[in-house]
């Protein structure tokens, strides 16, 4: 007996769905993706990328790992940046993280985890970097909640600084990293406020506030 069987028909009956709204949906479908923007997100199951903002499948490009980092030595990363700015064209690339977040949270509990514990030692570091002001705050979910605004501060500003999206602005082409988060405890999300272009492009420098 197949275990995920259930996968099977749940997978059957969602396609049957589509095609019944839009019958030639498949087929347009097979022929190209162009979709608008690039996610890059984390791999929590509660993170859905598409579900999230709406969109169908072709319409989102979307990256996910464990606290939506953007590290330059993951080639994995980099390598679905490249595809969604030099062969997609896409238009914006949103780094979105969530409230609660589990990797964000083993990177400062102090406790070992195994290989995981190297991936988020990148979180650690803006952990230290910032750490006077979040020990200011008494509450431990406020504390925590915080620290993933300045993750994904942090991983726009890597976004930005990629020989990729640098070289993208250098020709000009239209590419614009934005910084949100969701929240898993009533599913809507925030915008931060970190949209950067070419036109704004030096931001490395601008204050966490």
């Amino acid at each position: 007996m197949n275990a995920l069987a259930h996968l099977f028909k749940n997978n059957r009956l969602w396609a049957t769905s589509l095609t019944e709204t839009e019958p030639d949906f498949f087929t347009k479908l097979a022929q190209q993706q162009a979709p608008d923007s690039l996610w890059i997100g984390c791999s929590d199951s509660r993170v859905p990328a598409n579900q999230i903002v709406g969109l169908l499948p072709g319409e989102l490009f979307v990256h996910r790992n464990v606290a939506n980092l953007v590290i330059h030595s993951d080639m994995n990363c980099l390598s679905v940046l490249q595809y969604a700015v030099d062969v997609l064209k896409i238009k914006h690339i949103i780094v979105c993280g969530h409230y609660g977040c589990g990797g964000v949270k083993a990177a400062i509990d102090c406790r070992p985890h195994g290989l995981i514990d190297n991936w988020l030692r990148h979180v650690r570091d803006i952990y230290l970097q910032y750490k006077e002001d979040l020990d200011r705050k008494a509450d431990e979910t406020e504390r925590l909640d915080r620290l993933c605004e300045l993750n994904v501060r942090q991983q726009v500003v890597n976004v930005g600084n990629t020989t990729i999206v640098q070289d993208a602005w250098a020709r000009n082409q239209s590419v614009t990293v934005h910084g949100w988060i969701y929240s898993v405890a009533d599913g809507l999300l925030k915008d931060l406020g970190l949209s950067v272009s070419a036109e704004n492009a030096v931001f490395d420098l601008w204050p966490a506030t």
